[in-house]
């Protein structure tokens, strides 16, 4: 292609997309932050396994109800963990910002799946103005893997959420 006019429908919806223009999306929007997490299943099978009220801590009662529709509940298990562990990273925070109860992997019939943030884990997304989750799950025998991106608009939009600011 020489960059003529055979390439400015596409220059124009990159550039649309860009300012934001696309899909209803003002240009103030943007990624507030980005968080994946692996989990070695055969690991917490093996945790799970030896310390039976572990799954009761670190999943909601319909997290545990879909897994243990399976006929081996971990791999699912395992993607919910790394969903947890993404949106921590995600808010960037680390292990005991929030109960991992206060996120939950919801699913409902055959729709992706996405999150529920309750308690520290919502006032958290709230100050960094998260407005939407995109969630993204994925395991293989050995390995689960999430990907989480907290979308949001306003002044914070595209900026790292990190640490609150100190006074």
């Amino acid at each position: 292609m020489n960059g003529g006019d055979g390439a400015a429908p596409v220059t124009a919806l990159v550039r649309s997309s860009a300012l934001g223009l696309v899909a209803g999306i003002g240009p103030e929007a943007g990624v507030v932050g980005v968080g994946v997490d692996a989990v070695d299943i055969s690991r917490l099978a093996r945790v799970l396994g030896r310390r039976t009220a572990m799954a009761e801590r670190l999943f909601t009662a319909g997290e545990l109800a879909y897994a243990r529709s399976a006929a081996d509940p971990v791999p699912r298990l395992a993607t919910r963990f790394a969903a947890k562990e993404a949106v921590m990273k995600a808010l960037g925070v680390g292990l005991g910002a929030f109960s991992f109860h206060d996120v939950e992997v919801v699913r409902i019939g055959l729709d992706a799946p996405g999150l529920v943030l309750a308690g520290a884990a919502r006032g958290l997304a709230e100050r960094h103005g998260v407005s939407r989750w995109h969630l993204s799950l994925s395991h293989t025998g050995e390995v689960a893997v999430a990907l989480v991106v907290a979308e949001g608009g306003g002044d914070r939009a595209g900026r790292s959420p990190g640490p609150p600011a100190k006074p």
